[in-house]
């Protein structure tokens, strides 16, 4: 399993969030971008896409393979190779895919700085924040050639992060007015 750093969560106005993920993907930036951008990659550790209009305003619809969650939206931002983002439904907000490459002498590896700006309550954030850092571990496995297999998934391992996210909650960056 990768080490994914753990995402953090920063209030705005009330119950507006913006969940953040800085992950290091041994992989180059080609290939994080195929399995965030496309309908292909993105089943490998993801969700369905279909449709996954890939331009900007293009439609989108975003289904779960771990569980019955559909979202549909609007592709808000697109530029290939280095950013996709996706709007859908409030419950999951705004999703940002942001590519750089990685350190020099880093073989070829890609940064990519995930946001998901959404309207939750505590509950549901913590409840994200354990998703999006169980996903990106499936990220790093479909990229060394390990997709997901969604009728093998087990809700284990989002258990444990979720646990992990709520006793660590206090440190988490405040907005304050």
């Amino acid at each position: 399993m990768s080490e994914i750093p753990r995402g953090r969560c920063e209030a705005h106005d009330g119950d507006t969030h913006l969940l953040r993920f800085a992950v290091e993907l041994s992989h180059p930036p080609a290939a994080v971008w195929e399995a965030v951008s496309t309908p292909g990659g993105l089943e490998g550790w993801l969700c369905a896409a279909d449709p996954l209009e890939p331009r900007l305003g293009g439609r989108v619809t975003l289904r779960w393979l771990n569980g019955d969650t559909v979202v549909s939206g609007q592709v808000t931002a697109w530029d290939p190779g280095y950013v996709a983002e996706y709007t859908v439904d409030p419950t999951h907000g705004r999703i940002r895919f942001h590519l750089e490459p990685g350190a020099p002498g880093g073989g070829g590896s890609t940064v990519l700085r995930f946001t998901n700006e959404l309207r939750a309550g505590r509950e549901a954030r913590l409840d994200r924040l354990a998703g999006w850092h169980d996903h990106f571990e499936l990220l790093a496995a479909a990229l060394d050639g390990d997709p997901s297999d969604w009728a093998a998934w087990s809700s284990e391992r989002w258990r444990q992060l979720r646990a992990l996210y709520e006793r660590d909650e206090a440190p988490w960056p405040k907005w304050v007015p």
